[in-house]
């Protein structure tokens, strides 16, 4: 007995939804991966001018 792809179990509905919940949550890790490569490293929204100031 081979069983035919293309032919629908009874557990393909939960392998769709596994496999849509890692698509998702990798799309999101991605995300936040390129969003912190966009600001730097260490970028918190300061100019940095701050240092300066507390030098004089």
């Amino acid at each position: 007995m081979e069983r035919k792809r293309g032919t629908s179990r009874a557990g393909d509905g939960s392998r769709e939804d596994r496999l849509k919940a890692a698509l998702k949550s990798n799309l999101a890790k991605r995300k936040a991966q390129a969003k912190a490569r966009a600001t730097g490293p260490g970028d918190d929204g300061d100019s940095g001018d701050e240092q300066d100031k507390d030098s004089d």
